[in-house]
């Protein structure tokens, strides 16, 4: 009832999923992560618990291949279906002969994609034809991938949530918490395309793209990145308009007045003040 991949990016060394399914809220199922520990996919009919378990595994040293195989083992987890990524990109995958059909796993350098309960046999090699023809950021190859398997099908009973992680290859710290993306859409028509246009909209929050921002923020916010996108353009009467909207709102300029040491807001004010 699944389709997921996992990849590590070899130029930054952040690893990575993303899954879709026909489930609600696949991303509190499917996916286990751990910055600087690994990634786990475990899906199909597996037992509550997997994921943590195979963590904890990779945790205390194990290898992927050694996970799996255990797993493999197990007549508690014939159907399940588990891929496996450590932080130096060795990655292993099984499907339970258990598992729902049609499906099955592709393993490549440093990636697997898998799935289950498939509308076609093509939506494993498109997934991994799609992650390998794409470049870019780790986030928009997991995306591009799960939108080529969307497209050869998907999951055969339908669709309702997906989920996207990345996060980085070396362990939590005080200063960083290793979480790059960590996106969900639990309910929808076509989680695949809501989950790319999160994924975009969180590259505007990180770009600092304020004429996207401008359009696609909560309502309350357009006004402010309509100022700042205006004065970053240079266009002052744009920017000042769009600063009065703001102020307008109730408790906006209290807001403002206490944000007045951070350098973009400060100089976007000013332009009231002149």
């Amino acid at each position: 009832m699944t389709f997921s991949v996992i990849a590590r990016d070899a130029a930054t060394g952040d690893l990575g999923i993303a899954v879709s399914s026909c489930i609600l809220a696949v991303g509190r199922a499917v996916p286990t992560v751990r910055p600087g520990v690994g990634v786990i996919a475990v899906q199909a009919r597996s037992r509550r618990g997997l994921g943590t378990s195979l963590l904890a595994g990779l945790a205390d040293g194990a290898s992927p291949q050694d996970l799996v195989r255990r797993a493999a083992h197990d007549a508690e987890d014939a159907d399940r279906q588990i891929a496996v990524l450590d932080p130096a990109g060795r990655v292993a995958a099984d499907t339970g002969p258990g598992s729902l059909p049609t499906s099955g796993h592709v393993l490549g350098e440093g990636f697997s994609v898998q799935g289950n309960m498939l509308a076609s046999p093509d939506v494993l090699p498109a997934m991994a034809q799609a992650l390998a023809a794409t470049s870019g950021a780790l986030a928009d190859r997991l995306i591009a991938a799960l939108t080529a398997g969307q497209d050869a099908g998907g999951d055969l009973r339908g669709r309702q949530s997906a989920a996207l992680q990345v996060v980085s290859g070396v362990p939590a710290s005080d200063d960083d918490d290793g979480v790059r993306v960590d996106l969900r859409v639990d309910d929808s028509g076509d989680p695949v395309a809501q989950l790319r246009m999160l994924r975009n909209l969180q590259r505007a929050y990180d770009e600092r793209d304020y004429e996207t921002l401008a359009v696609f923020a909560p309502e309350g916010a357009r006004d402010l990145y309509a100022a700042l996108a205006a004065s970053r353009r240079g266009d002052r009467a744009g920017a000042r308009s769009a600063l009065e909207a703001v102020r307008a709102r109730p408790g906006w300029s209290t807001w403002l007045a206490s944000m007045a040491g951070n350098a973009r807001l400060a100089a976007v004010s000013r332009l009231l003040d002149t």
